[in-house]
């Protein structure tokens, strides 16, 4: 691995020239939201497209989950943050990123200090546009820019929104499922209006199902309801091998690309890839 590399795709003919900025939200914890995140940044490189993971929860989880341990990256996301706001005047200045062992997949890491960066931004002005101000370059790199927010609506995940093109939030199948979405609406509403009109949800995806259980069905008919044709086809199963993956610095799709859990990202990937498709057209 190495810092600051540029990156050299398979295929240049597939790398966008406005590569879009995915965030995955939900200010629940436990929910899916790295493991999604690991798992639709791998899948899209898997595909040979370019693609950026951005760690930006202190928990360091998606980093982890790629086998990086974030004690020794030579650089991440709280670093980057201090040099754009000591640096950001000067021409050139770009966010350094790392290699993974995937081809077409680099990642942005994680560190437990991202947990002070409130403070740091405090007095900062458009403190709510500095990750947007580190990713937007890093565009014509990539096709696909995917950010792992914290489980907080704090400055980290305003950020997160803000640069954005689109959201994605898993929601698990249990009790309460949709308690405390309508605060993320709210807070993706008032985004809207004063920092970025452009984003919207594109995927609202259910994690965790247990076909099993009456409940799951319920949460799922309940989420539809609520949610409409927004939310995924696919459905991601509880799965125990989704479940083993992050213990081997591994997706699913890499761990066990035969599992229930491996096939419902697969379709997720599609489903995204469709959504960006139909847009643009």
């Amino acid at each position: 691995m190495s810092a600051g590399v540029a990156l050299r795709a398979a295929n240049p003919r597939a790398v966008s020239r406005n590569g879009r900025i995915l965030a995955i939200v939900n200010q629940k914890g436990g929910v899916g939201k790295t493991t999604t995140a690991v798992n639709l940044a791998t899948g899209l490189a898997i595909g040979g497209e370019p693609t950026l993971l951005v760690d930006a929860d202190p928990q360091a989880n998606a980093t982890r989950g790629l086998g990086i341990d974030p004690r020794s990256a030579p650089h991440n996301l709280f670093q980057s943050i201090q040099s754009w706001l000591v640096n950001s005047w000067q021409s050139g200045w770009e966010t350094p990123v790392m290699e993974t062992s995937r081809p077409h997949l680099h990642l942005i890491p994680a560190s437990i200090d991202l947990a002070g960066v409130d403070l740091m931004l405090a007095s900062q002005i458009a403190r709510e546009t500095v990750l947007k101000s580190l990713l937007t370059p890093l565009r014509a790199r990539y096709c696909w820019i995917v950010v792992d927010t914290p489980p907080s609506l704090g400055i980290i995940t305003i950020n997160a929104l803000t640069a954005a093109d689109g959201l994605i939030v898993p929601v698990q199948c249990e009790y309460y499922a949709l308690e405390g979405l309508s605060q993320l609406l709210q807070t993706i509403h008032l985004v809207r209006q004063h920092l970025n009109p452009h984003v919207e949800i594109w995927k609202v995806v259910l994690t965790m199902y247990d076909s099993r259980t009456r409940l799951s069905e319920q949460v799922e008919q309940e989420v539809r309801k609520f949610f409409g044709t927004k939310v995924a086809r696919s459905v991601i199963p509880r799965n125990i091998r989704v479940s083993e993956s992050p213990s081997f610095g591994q997706s699913v799709l890499e761990y066990d690309p035969r599992a229930r859990g491996a096939q419902a990202y697969r379709e997720l990937v599609e489903e995204v890839r469709e959504h960006v498709a139909s847009s643009a057209g």
